[in-house]
């Protein structure tokens, strides 16, 4: 987390605004017919500020590494719009679309697969240059490799390497290197520690705050582990099955959740504490998560909700702050998609 939140007074970097990705299900080998759709993002709308880290959290199959390849045009959007600086990037192609790439870079989650083997460090941190030469002229380029290693926290005479020769945080340092490397405004980091030991998780951590200090990045961080992402988000994002179930600073999310799904993911978090942990109450969940390619109506969460009525069904609640609360000036205020996050709020 960056030393002073960003003020929200200042206009978005980045704004996305219903967002929706359906990949379609087929059936037949010669004549196939669409027959439906998995629904893997499903209308999401956030803001992302300059200077500042929002976390997206869900459980596998929520939809965050879609949301992550969609804010890249590496997926085509069925719907929705992703403005940076006040342009729609699903709607750029070519060299426009070049260009907006070069400002927003992405960390990947496997440091073993996202780095070619057959290249050595320095061609894989240089390669960016060759699809954008402007950033670093050929006779600059090993000079500007060698001040990335460093950087990163890696010995510039590792130039010569190959990923083989490094553990699995080396490598992700090797990762975040690469994507500094065109000076973006926005990283992307889809779950950049999970294949990391605990240690090496809080060294990468560590190094990506500093790194955001000193470039003044902005990123979006998406994982799964609550801890990891309060540690290092100003403000989170919580995912349930395509849709965002709420949204808020990072205090918010944690000390006052208004949606019963981060109510229940939070329950969930181990507590070393052992007499905090024995005046805690843990919700356990019934139910599988229904298919994304046939998801509850009304509220994608009412099937395993304890708080669910009949309102649920037949309404889709909306990602908004409560009324109760508009205009305050409490962590309560903030979005949620629950038709009774009021409510909720009132008894965390």
């Amino acid at each position: 987390m960056s030393d002073s939140q960003p003020s929200q007074d200042r206009e978005p970097i980045l704004q996305v605004r219903n967002l929706v990705k359906h990949f379609p299900l087929t059936q037949g080998i010669v004549f196939r017919k669409q027959v439906g759709a998995v629904k893997a993002v499903d209308g999401i709308s956030f803001d992302l500020y300059p200077g500042e880290t929002l976390g997206i959290v869900g459980e596998s199959g929520c939809g965050k590494s879609t949301v992550a390849k969609l804010l890249m045009n590496l997926e085509q959007a069925t719907s929705g719009e992703v403005f940076f600086k006040g342009e729609d990037i699903t709607k750029l192609s070519g060299r426009a679309l070049k260009a907006v790439r070069r400002n927003i870079q992405m960390v990947f989650q496997d440091p073993y697969t996202s780095l070619n083997p057959r290249m050595t460090v320095g061609d894989i941190i240089g390669e960016p240059f060759d699809i954008h030469p402007e950033v670093a002229p050929k006779g600059d380029r090993r000079k500007r490799v060698r001040d990335l290693l460093d950087v990163v926290g890696l010995n510039p005479e590792y130039i010569n390497r190959y990923p083989h020769q490094f553990s699995g945080g080396q490598r992700q340092r090797i990762g975040i290197a690469r994507g500094l490397a065109l000076n973006p405004e926005i990283i992307i980091c889809d779950e950049p520690v999970s294949a990391l030991d605990v240690s090496v998780q809080a060294q990468v951590i560590n190094l990506m705050a500093k790194l955001q200090d000193e470039f003044g990045l902005s990123y979006i961080f998406i994982a799964h582990d609550l801890s990891i992402v309060r540690h290092i988000s100003d403000r989170v994002g919580v995912m349930y099955l395509g849709r965002m179930a709420e949204i808020g600073t990072d205090e918010a999310i944690y000390e006052h959740p208004t949606h019963p799904y981060t109510q229940a993911l939070l329950s969930a978090v181990p507590v070393p504490d052992p007499e905090a942990r024995e005046h805690r109450e843990r919700i356990i969940l019934t139910g599988d998560v229904p298919s994304p390619a046939n998801p509850p109506s009304g509220c994608r969460f009412r099937t395993r909700c304890w708080k669910a009525q009949a309102r649920c069904a037949e309404e889709t609640p909306l990602l908004a702050i409560p009324q109760v609360f508009a205009g305050q000036d409490t962590p309560a205020a903030h979005e949620s998609a629950c038709h009774f996050a009021a409510e909720t709020a009132a008894v965390v």
